[in-house]
């Protein structure tokens, strides 16, 4: 058969009896998480009619991994940070909210690097010596294009980007070279090559869809905005502009979802019990593959696999600010590399005089093991790390900072990273089972979005696809779900 049919509303039938949970129901629908995805499936589900609703965060905000911090005076982004696909042949929808909501956005345009790569020793590349290394490493990314259309073409198993790069005999190994690659990748999927799906990342959809181009959020009101935004066509908000409708509840951490055939108990830390008809869980994959929320009974082995197929990356922004600038302002200069021997060492930087004029601040990004790293040491170590960079390209004549803002998604339990990669062997088939409901529970998240995992605008829109799942069961009784056959 082409298709293997789960049955939503049978899986358990046999494994809970309908009267273990026998109770008056106190919504149609809990929603677990007041992330985008979260409020986007509250709002499509109270578009289409299904307004007793509860929606349960764990925190005490809605946005989820959209979270803007005071630092220093300013207003920075911790987590997401850029509409990312703009200016393309389709509308990216975040972009048309930050539009209408008239953000401050500012274009980020790396052409320049080359002009401002570092390093290790002090000083820059030659600009022409560096630009020789990024039109090979161009070369090299749409060799690796190509190769993936040829293994989707003639329907071959996924390889990495880093095969790719084999297959080329073009594997980085120069501080350099190994800067570039990162800044290719890892900046955009938050791990390494070596782990990164080529078929499903290469060319990207974001890209291809919606266009090539990004924006920086640096807007007073925060990049969450853009979830109010969503959240006000449906909730309650008082004149001030805060959000009193009484079916969110914060500081509500989920710890327990009893499921069966008739319905779903949800369990919150501080003991509160809510009863509804079904559940859409929109917590992070790298949540689910934690115990903060026990399902009873156990989600099916091949629900379990497919969550624990995927990976949760870690994408960490470091924000400093100085009493003065000693770097290079002006056109052309807000993206510079610096090019360690270790790879992934403080690569990637950017100054942000034109989003926080004479603020004297900048951003360092770091992702993977290297954000794992700075989350179990202190503060003043990192800060220490960092100015030693610093002082290896720009000497060490400069001033120490005046704050630092580490954020620690990996160690926050209910975040666990900040978005999903598509790692190598994950196919549609395990992605198709990480977003199938398994009974009354229903799953969203930007994990579950076909074609834009780990972005805002894939959260958006999954919020949407798995309201309408929901909504098909629940109220036409259409309460199949279809998961593709591997290899087809």
């Amino acid at each position: 058969m082409a298709f293997t049919t789960v049955l939503m509303m049978v899986v358990f039938g046999l494994l809970l009896a309908p009267s273990t949970l026998a109770a008056d129901v106190t919504a149609s629908v809990i929603v677990v998480g007041a992330g985008m995805s979260g409020i986007s499936a509250a709002k499509t589900l109270s578009d289409a009619g299904i307004k007793d609703i509860v929606i349960l965060e764990a925190t005490d905000r809605i946005g989820g991994r959209i979270r803007e911090q005071e630092f220093g005076g300013l207003n920075v982004e911790i987590g997401a940070n850029w509409v990312e696909g703009v200016n393309g042949n389709e509308l990216n929808p975040i972009w048309d909210m930050a539009k209408k909501l008239k953000l401050k956005v500012f274009f980020s345009d790396y052409d320049n690097l080359y002009a401002n790569t570092y390093k290790q020793a002090g000083g820059k590349y030659e600009s022409s010596f560096a630009q020789s290394a990024f039109e090979k490493a161009d070369n090299l990314e749409e060799f690796g294009k190509g190769v993936s259309e040829k293994l989707t073409a003639t329907k071959q198993g996924d390889i990495s980007i880093l095969v790719s790069q084999r297959l080329k005999n073009q594997v980085p190994t120069t501080p350099i070279d190994m800067a570039i690659d990162y800044y290719k990748y890892d900046y955009e999927f938050a791990e390494p090559p070596r782990v990164t799906s080529l078929q499903n990342t290469q060319p990207l959809a974001t890209f291809t869809n919606f266009g090539e181009d990004l924006y920086f959020v640096a807007d007073p009101r925060g990049y969450s905005s853009v979830v109010y935004h969503v959240a006000r066509q449906f909730l309650t908000f008082d004149k001030s502009g805060k959000l009193t409708d009484p079916r969110v509840k914060f500081n509500k951490a989920v710890t327990e979802i009893k499921h069966s055939p008739s319905g779903v108990i949800v369990k919150t830390e501080d003991g509160t019990v809510y009863r509804a008809k079904y559940v859409m869980v929109s917590v992070s994959v790298g949540v689910l593959q934690t115990k903060l929320i026990d399902f009873v009974p156990d989600l099916p082995p091949w629900k379990i696999l497919s969550v624990y197929q995927f990976d949760m990356s870690i994408y960490t922004k470091i924000f400093i600010k100085f009493p003065h600038k000693f770097w290079p302002t002006g056109n052309g200069t807000e993206f510079f590399l610096y090019a360690h021997d270790k790879r992934g060492y403080y690569t990637i930087w950017q100054q942000l005089e034109a989003q926080y004029p004479g603020a004297n601040a900048l951003l360092v990004t770091v992702t993977d093991d290297e954000s794992r790293r700075i989350e179990q040491q202190s503060d003043e170590e990192t800060k220490a790390e960092v100015m030693e960079v610093l002082r290896d390209m720009f000497g060490k004549n400069i001033p120490e900072p005046t704050d630092i803002l580490v954020p620690k998604w990996w160690s926050n339990r209910f975040f666990k990273g900040t978005f999903s990669n598509w790692p190598i062997g994950v196919t549609r088939f395990e992605y198709d089972q990480i977003r199938a409901p398994v009974g009354r529970i229903y799953f969203t998240g930007e994990h579950t979005s076909e074609h834009y995992n780990g972005y805002v605008h894939g959260a958006y829109l999954a919020g949407i696809d798995s309201a309408n799942i929901l909504i098909r069961c629940a109220k036409y009784r259409q309460c199949k779900y279809d998961i593709k056959q591997k290899g087809t």
